[in-house]
């Protein structure tokens, strides 16, 4: 029978992925282990590799296809001594991936009266959202979570408010929900009243963001051009925006003064070993030391390196140092794995690595999913000082701001100092006030004195 090569999942979240490119063809033999396509993910990409050995008898999905789902058949392998023709006639049938969405306008936008706000319609291949049902409305208008609005007439507010009602209780019958002064006359008398709210048991509500349509009417047609999203842009879109709602997020910033740092970071490079061509080994950045000096802060505060779940609180061993690097379209952030235990030399060679594959979409899951916290250094781009946005399943991140001459205050007097300014943040569920400062203060006192960080 011939064998079904099916779209991988080449991660744990992974659900589509682009067939970016096929390295074999139609009649090619191939063996396990053999590379046989390139995947591209939203964060890098994968070669796929031959399970089975046989003939490529019909390749069902051409390469540039986007959003695959997993699991979709893209190839049929006709196996040792089967007639490769027959395989291909009575292989799985093609993958039916979703057409990439064309973001249009409609080249008018009409405002319309009555104190309605303009629209544009956008137009793509996703199906346009429905308008509420009145039904909807109504229960959207009398909702009692505390957050949603209640539609009221002015008069029914304040005979509400005299009589002591509270109007999520009340059951409006105007239109669309909306209470009204009859209704509050009905309630008064115990009709119309609906039970008290239990209290809430899960995650406040969330208020809706603005729709495409809403964001489009406030812009003149002709002065804009969509880009569609690409893959990328929209899993950092959903992950970020899941972390700052469910995460309850605190911040902490330090100044540390890396004079010592700075001048130790000349020593180092200036004596480094160079090859033939009298080139460096290894030249260590002022963040090779930031990374160091978080991994061993946090084995210094062991409480502070977790992570939170729902079942019990992960305690880790090591520190896995995330360290964010931008890239056309994004950001990534590879994982220095038990940095605690190397070397600034050996951090920086895997920095820079990482950093070369990551911009070439070359880093493998496993080297950029997980780890115990994060880093995000803005310091080269000038920013003073900034918070960041907590990365799953991490329970801190470190921002770390640019260094630069300010005036200090030392025994009376005023000096010039190089101070770096660095902000925590704490997902409040895993690590308190108390234990984040601990922890940020481990990290100043290993980064002021970086000798600590060589015994």
């Amino acid at each position: 029978m011939p064998i079904n090569i099916l779209m991988p999942a080449l991660s744990p979240t992974m659900e589509k992925g682009n067939l970016a490119k096929w390295l074999k063809k139609e009649g090619d033999k191939v063996k396990s282990g053999d590379v046989i396509a390139e995947i591209e993910t939203d964060k890098a990409t994968m070669e796929v590799e031959a399970v089975d050995e046989g003939t490529i008898a019909k390749i069902l999905v051409p390469e540039g296809t986007q959003d695959v789902p997993v699991n979709n058949v893209i190839a049929v392998l006709a196996g040792d001594g089967e007639d490769v023709k027959a395989a291909a006639s009575s292989g799985g049938a093609p993958a039916k991936p979703e057409p990439k969405a064309e973001a249009k306008v409609e080249s008018k936008v009409e405002a319309k009266s009555g104190g309605a706000a303009g629209t544009a319609e956008p137009s793509s291949s996703a199906p346009a959202p429905k308008p509420a049902s009145s039904g909807s409305q109504a229960a959207f208008a009398s909702s009692a979570n505390g957050h949603a609005r209640i539609f009221s007439s002015p008069l029914a507010r304040r005979l509400a408010n005299e009589a002591g009602i509270e109007l999520t209780r009340i059951e409006g019958s105007g239109p669309h929900g909306r209470v009204v002064a009859r209704d509050v006359e009905q309630a008064k008398s115990g009709k119309g009243l609906k039970a008290p709210a239990a209290a809430p048991t899960g995650a406040p509500a969330i208020a809706p963001a603005m729709s495409d349509k809403q964001i489009l009417s406030l812009f003149e047609n002709g002065s804009y051009e969509i880009v569609p999203h690409d893959n990328m842009r929209r899993t950092i879109a959903q992950r970020l925006t899941a972390s700052i709602q469910t995460i309850p997020h605190f911040y902490l910033t330090m100044d540390c003064d890396i004079g010592r740092l700075l001048a130790a970071r000349e020593d180092i490079n200036a004596s480094a070993p160079k090859d033939k061509e009298k080139k460096p080994f290894y030249k260590l950045s002022v963040n090779d030391f930031v990374i160091k000096a978080m991994a061993m802060a946090l084995q210094r505060v062991p409480s502070a390196n977790v992570s939170w779940t729902e079942g019990g609180m992960l305690k880790h061993r090591h520190s896995d140092i995330g360290v964010a690097v931008a890239m056309p379209g994004g950001l990534i952030t590879p994982i220095i794995r038990k940095a605690e235990t190397k070397s600034l030399s050996a951090i920086s060679s895997e920095m820079k690595d990482f950093a070369a594959r990551a911009r070439a979409r070359k880093l493998k899951p496993e080297e950029y999913q997980g780890g115990t916290t994060a880093i995000s250094n803005l310091g080269m781009y000038g920013i003073k000082d900034f918070t960041a946005v907590i990365n799953p399943p991490h329970a801190t991140i470190l921002a770390v701001g640019a260094s630069e001459e300010r005036a200090v205050v030392r025994g009376g007097k005023i000096e010039a100092a190089h101070i770096m300014s660095v902000t925590l943040s704490c997902d409040h569920r895993a690590v308190d006030g108390a234990l984040g400062a601990e922890l940020i203060g481990a990290f100043k006192t290993l980064i002021e004195n970086p000798v600590m960080m060589m015994v």
